[in-house]
């Protein structure tokens, strides 16, 4: 098997802007693994919040590239424990390996990566659209710029209900407001009587991701459910979140891949928690590998490759919030 890693720097269309950061581009990286005349490829962006580069991915796969390279026809369960405890501390390069070699694993089996799970996907949520912070005036232009049946709107204001309302006023879509760890407690349980009213479906992550006594008066209190993010990074955190939040939302990048990606959703599930997987910002080459864990979904957010001036590969298409699924085996990704 031969390791290519790819740098990309992904521009977005316009400047992204949560509680905590703005940002006008989006470094990632892609790993592409080849073996046997089919290739795989996987993708994790950088992310300051968790401290990560893309130059550390790179360097951290470079470590271990002899004992990728010398992996034969194991599963993707398999290939994951054996490369844990060697990206433990880096689980976005894990992710990306992670989702390159179930790609290329589903290739060499002739079917795409659902079927080889065997998932229907009859009844696949739709994904939202994401506005990030900005003025009212260009929240608005964002959503006319792009009609969608769901938003996900970023807020962590001091004007969050005003905005709220004033984007009201332009869509009947279905809002979901993620905070990014912005609110206190107080604040999360009274924004929620107000967002109610206002059409929102659900909060992510209002408040910090240690707060976790906060986190379970919300749990009591709120009046709309609360999805953990932040708050839910690796396997072992989906059961702390019984009892503090409604349901949890697994991204790929933070946990190490589809191969946790997937015991997270089943043990959720388990746990009568809903589900959601987010994206970082990733371009069709990650969001190309969440539409395959669709099935198991109640909620998703899916969109980063919508928020980019430029993709870097073909895979699945999005349109008014559905997704089509490429004719091509594994997740159906090619590089442009």
């Amino acid at each position: 098997m031969k390791l290519i890693l790819r740098e990309y720097n992904l521009k977005l269309k316009h400047t992204f802007t949560i509680s905590r950061e703005s940002i006008d581009f989006q470094p990632s990286l892609i790993v592409e693994l080849q073996s046997d005349g089919f290739s795989g490829f996987g993708e994790a962006t950088s992310n300051p919040y968790y401290h990560i580069t893309v130059p550390m991915m790179i360097a951290d796969l470079e470590k271990i590239r002899s004992i990728i390279e010398s992996t034969e026809d194991e599963t993707p369960e398999v290939f994951w424990s054996k490369m844990h405890p060697y990206l433990k501390d880096d689980m976005f390069a894990l992710c990306a390996l992670d989702l390159a070699y179930n790609d290329l694993y589903a290739r060499k089996k002739g079917k795409k990566l659902y079927e080889l799970w065997n998932y229907k996907t009859d009844h696949n949520p739709l994904t939202d659209y994401t506005i990030g912070i900005d003025t009212i005036e260009k929240m608005v232009f964002k959503m006319q710029e792009l009609p969608w049946p769901i938003y996900k709107i970023k807020l962590g204001t001091k004007e969050d209900i005003a905005i709220v309302k004033e984007l009201r006023k332009h869509t009947n879509a279905i809002f979901r407001i993620d905070a990014n760890c912005g609110w206190t407690v107080d604040e999360t349980i009274n924004n929620a009587v107000e967002l109610k009213k206002l059409g929102v479906e659900f909060l992510e992550q209002p408040m910090k991701a240690d707060n976790w006594e906060g986190h379970k008066e919300v749990f009591k209190h709120s009046v709309l459910p609360v999805i953990a993010d932040e708050s839910c990074i690796i396997e072992e955190d989906v059961a702390k979140c019984f009892n503090h939040f409604h349901g949890v939302n697994v991204k790929l990048v933070k946990c190490g891949g589809l191969t946790p990606g997937k015991r997270m959703i089943e043990e959720a599930k388990k746990l009568g928690l809903r589900t959601m997987v987010g994206c970082m910002t990733e371009s069709t080459v990650g969001i190309s590998a969440i539409a395959h864990l669709l099935p198991q979904l109640d909620y998703v957010d899916m969109d980063g490759a919508l928020l980019l001036a430029e993709d870097i590969a073909t895979g699945v298409t999005i349109e008014d919030g559905i997704i089509n699924y490429s004719n091509l085996n594994g997740t159906g990704v090619t590089l442009l």
